[in-house]
C-alpha cells in the first residue's frame, strides 16, 4: 500500500509539474502582452470570480463530499448500483450548475460590485470586468463538470488524466494571448475568451477514459436519490472547510480592489508562483490520500487511517519548507526572470516581489490544511472543518483591516498567510484531539533533519541571490542561467543533504502494520 501511494502521488506531482510549467509559459506570456496596469487588472477579475467558486464548489466542497461517498459506493455496492449513483449525481449537478451559470451571466454587473467594489470608481475596469465576467462565467459549468469526471478517475486511481487536465487551459490562454486578442479592438477580451474555450477543451479531454472504464456518465435529475442527498449534506458544510483559503482570498480581492491600480496584478502573479508549490505537492497529496484515507475509514482500519494521514504530513513538510524559503529568498529573482518582459517593469517586479513573500510564508500552512481536512471529510465529518474555517474567515478579515493599510496589497497577502496558519493549527489540534491521528515515534529527528538541511540550503541561497537591481538591469539570458544555477543547485543538494543527516528512504514510506488490531 505504501508504494502504491508513493508512485500515485509521483504521477500526480508530474503531471501537476508539467501543468505548471505551461502555466508560467501562460503567464509569462499575459504579463509581456498585457502588464499589469488597469486592462489586466479587469481580466483577473473577470478570471477569478468563476473560479473562485469552481475552487469553492466543484474541488472544494463537491469533491470532499463526493469521493468518500463515491469510494463507499465502490466498497460496499455493485457496479451497477455505483453507476447509478455517478448518473444522479451528473445530472443532478449538471441542472444546479445550469442555473447557477445563467443566474452570473445575468447579475454580473451585481457581482462584479460585490467582489470588487472598488472597481466602480473608475468606470472602465468595472465595465471591462462586466463583459469579459459575462464570456468567462460559463467556465464555471464546463470545469465543475470536468471536476466531477476527475473525480470519478481519481477515485479509479486514473490520477493523471485529472493532473494533466489543466495542461490546455494554459495552452489555449497561450494561444489565446498571441493570436486572438489582437483580433479585437479591446485585446485583453481575447484572453476571456480562450478561457470559455479551454473549459470546453477539458470536458472534452476526459471523455474517453471515462469511457475506458465504463463509467462516462448518462446523467438523470435525480435530487431525491439517497446517494445524491448524501453528498448534498455533505457539501453545505464542507464550504467552509479546506476552501475556506478560496474564501480568504475573495475577501483580499474585495480590500485590493480600492488600492492603486496595478495591485490587483501584483497579488495575481505572486499568487500564480505561491500556487506552484502548492499544486504540485499539496493538493496532489491530498488528492491522492482522500480517496485512501476513505477506503480506510469505510474498511474500519483507523491504523491505517493514522499512518496514511503521517505520511501526508510529513511528506507536506519535506517539501513544503524548502518551497517557502526559495520562494522567500529568490522572490524578486524568480518575477524578475519570468514576467519582466514587455508591458511588465522592474517597479511592478518590486511590488509582486512584497506579496510574494508574504504568500510564500503561507505554502506550508496553506498545504497542511488541505491534508488535516481530509482527514476530517474521509471520516465525513464536515463540521469540524466548518468551524475552524469561519474562524479563520473571520481571522482573515481582521488581519486584513490591520495590515491593508501600512504594508498596502502586501498586507492582504500577509493576512491570508496569518489566517492558514490558524487554520492549520486549529485543524491539527481538533485531529489530534478526536484521536483520528497519532503520530507516530521519529517525529522530532525528522523535523531536527528539516531544519539543520533547510538551514543549510537557506544560507546558500542568501548568498548566491545577487541584490534585486542587478536582476532588474541584467538580460533575460544572465537571469535565466543565474536562476537555473541556483534553483538546481538546491534542488540537486536537498536530497543528499537529507541523506547526510541521516535521512532514509524508508523513513517516508508507511511502515507495514503487524499488529493486526491497527488494521482494523
Amino acid at each position: 500500500m505504501s508504494k502504491q501511494l508513493v508512485k500515485s502521488t509521483a504521477v500526480v506531482v508530474t503531471m501537476t509539474l508539467i501543468s505548471r510549467v505551461f502555466g508560467f509559459m501562460r503567464d509569462m506570456v499575459t504579463a509581456y502582452y498585457f502588464g499589469a496596469g488597469a486592462l489586466f487588472d479587469a481580466f483577473a477579475m473577470a478570471f477569478k470570480i468563476p473560479n473562485f467558486m469552481r475552487r469553492l464548489f466543484a474541488e472544494g466542497s463537491f469533491s470532499q463530499a463526493f469521493v468518500p461517498v463515491l469510494a463507499e459506493h465502490q466498497k460496499k455496492n455493485t457496479e451497477e448500483e455505483t453507476k447509478q449513483f455517478i448518473n444522479a449525481v451528473a445530472g443532478s449537478l449538471s441542472v444546479a450548475l445550469l442555473i447557477v451559470t445563467v443566474i452570473g451571466i445575468v447579475f454580473a454587473p451585481l457581482l462584479v460590485s460585490l467582489f470588487a467594489p472598488g472597481f466602480l470608481a473608475t468606470d472602465h475596469r468595472y465595465e471591462l470586468t462586466v463583459t469579459m465576467l459575462r464570456i468567462t462565467f460559463p467556465y464555471l459549468f464546463l470545469i465543475s463538470l470536468t471536476a466531477l469526471s476527475g473525480a470519478i478517475l481519481n477515485t479509479y486511481h486514473r490520477f493523471w488524466v485529472a493532473a494533466f487536465t489543466p495542461v490546455f487551459l494554459n495552452i489555449v490562454m497561450i494561444m489565446a494571448a498571441m493570436f486572438l486578442s489582437p483580433q479585437f479592438k479591446t485585446p485583453i477580451i481575447g484572453l476571456a475568451w480562450g478561457v470559455f474555450i479551454a473549459g470546453i477543451i477539458q470536458l472534452l479531454f476526459q471523455i474517453p477514459f471515462l469511457k475506458q472504464l465504463r463509467l462516462l456518465p448518462k446523467p438523470r435529475i435525480a435530487f431525491h436519490d439517497p446517494g445524491v442527498k448524501r453528498v448534498l449534506t455533505l457539501m453545505v458544510p464542507a464550504l467552509f472547510g479546506v476552501s475556506v483559503g478560496q474564501i480568504n482570498l475573495m475577501v483580499d480581492t474585495f480590500f485590493v480592489s480600492f488600492l492603486t491600480v496595478g495591485s490587483v496584478s501584483w497579488l495575481y502573479y505572486s499568487d500564480r508562483l505561491m500556487e506552484f508549490p502548492l499544486g504540485v505537492f499539496g493538493v496532489a497529496i491530498s488528492t491522492v490520500i482522500l480517496p485512501n484515507l476513505s477506503r480506510h475509514h469505510a474498511s474500519e482500519s483507523p491504523g491505517l487511517f493514522a499512518f496514511t494521514l503521517d505520511w501526508a504530513l510529513r511528506a507536506i513538510l519535506l517539501m513544503g519548507i524548502p518551497a517557502t524559503l526559495a520562494l522567500t529568498i529568490l522572490s524578486g529573482p524568480i518575477l524578475s526572470t519570468l514576467f519582466q518582459h514587455g508591458h511588465f517593469h522592474a517597479h511592478s517586479v518590486r511590488m509582486a516581489q512584497q506579496s510574494l513573500i508574504a504568500f510564500a510564508l503561507g505554502i506550508t500552512p496553506f498545504m497542511l490544511v488541505k491534508i488535516l481536512a481530509a482527514g476530517f471529510y474521509a471520516k465525513q465529518d464536515m463540521k469540524t472543518p466548518v468551524r475552524v474555517g469561519v474562524i479563520a474567515m473571520f481571522a482573515n478579515i481582521i488581519f486584513n483591516v490591520g495590515l491593508i493599510w501600512p504594508l498596502k496589497h502586501a498586507g492582504i497577502a500577509l493576512a491570508t498567510t496569518l489566517a492558514a496558519i490558524v487554520n492549520s493549527g486549529l485543524l491539527f489540534y481538533l485531529l489530534r484531539k478526536s484521536q483520528f491521528y497519532a503520530p507516530r515515534a521519529g517525529w522530532m529527528l525528522f523535523l531536527l533533519r528539516l531544519a539543520i538541511t533547510n538551514t543549510v540550503i537557506a544560507i546558500a541561497l542568501y548568498y548566491g541571490a545577487a541584490d534585486l537591481n542587478t536582476w532588474t538591469t541584467q538580460t533575460i539570458e544572465w537571469r535565466i542561467q543565474h536562476l537555473a544555477v541556483l534553483l538546481i543547485g538546491a534542488v540537486v543538494a536537498y536530497f543528499p543533504l537529507l541523506w547526510l543527516t541521516g535521512m532514509r528512504i524508508e523513513d517516508l514510506l508507511i511502515p507495514k502494520i503487524v499488529d493486526p488490531m491497527l488494521a482494523k
